[in-house]
């Protein structure tokens, strides 16, 4: 019994010492899986931010490259709107030239001076950037001169300025009669062109994608045909 009693407290202690070690070894267990699991979220969180920030780089290029297209295109079209008017100057200075040459006049005017001043008076309000009044003062031409043979030009340029006006209706209108009275004009192809942006802008993207349509099938050669045939292909793409 004397050995027993030596012996119990000794058992104890050791089987003390056992589960204080497992009971250790079990908390480092739990402490090494937890620092794992923290390494691994800040592992995540730190891809997460570097996807983050590729992104927003990539969206920074994407926004620089879209303002330099609006920029681009803003600069198209200035110059195609300068060409235009100084083609358009051009031509009237010709016309007396090919008169004295022989060529046909056309039918006498009531007051062939006020006619050419009421078109330069809505010309220069062009130049000018007036495009509100400039749109009315072509309007105003159309119905005055209906004969002139500036009516072709008057009708592009009313039109141009409606759309710059953001008059889009009128601007629709009077680009689908330039292409539809004048179709050999050589800026047929950009009255369908504009003629579909302001349908766009209507929010007519049916009747757009009609004008678009056509544009491509009448004037594939053309610079505003290529275009239509890229949107058209785009839209397609989209589509499906």
């Amino acid at each position: 019994m004397a050995l027993l009693c030596f012996t119990l407290p000794a058992r104890a202690g050791l089987f003390d010492d056992d589960l204080a070690r497992q009971r250790i070894e079990q908390l480092r267990s739990d402490v090494n899986a937890l620092t794992q699991r923290i390494e691994t979220v800040n592992s995540n969180q730190l891809d997460f931010a570097n996807q983050l920030e590729s992104i927003r780089a990539d969206l920074a290029k994407l926004r620089g490259q879209q303002e330099v297209m609006f920029h681009d295109l803003d600069a198209l079209q200035k110059r195609q709107k300068d060409f235009y008017i100084d083609l358009d100057n051009r031509l009237r200075k010709l016309e007396p030239a090919a008169n004295e040459a022989g060529t046909p006049t056309p039918p006498a005017k009531v007051d062939s001076a006020k006619e050419t001043r009421d078109y330069e008076t809505a010309l220069n309000l062009l130049k000018a950037s007036k495009f509100k009044e400039a749109g009315a003062s072509f309007l105003s031409f159309i119905e005055t001169w209906p004969n002139s043979t500036m009516q072709d030009s008057a009708t592009y340029w009313g039109a141009y300025a409606h759309a710059q006006a953001k008059d889009h209706k009128q601007g629709a209108a009077l680009f689908e009669k330039f292409a539809a009275t004048w179709p050999q004009d050589e800026r047929a192809p950009d009255a369908l062109e504009g003629e579909a942006e302001s349908l766009k802008a209507l929010k007519d993207f049916k009747a757009a994608h009609a004008v678009l349509q056509k544009l491509s099938d009448k004037y594939p050669m053309s610079d505003a045909g290529k275009r239509a045939k890229r949107e058209l292909k785009l839209t397609h793409i989209k589509k499906k």
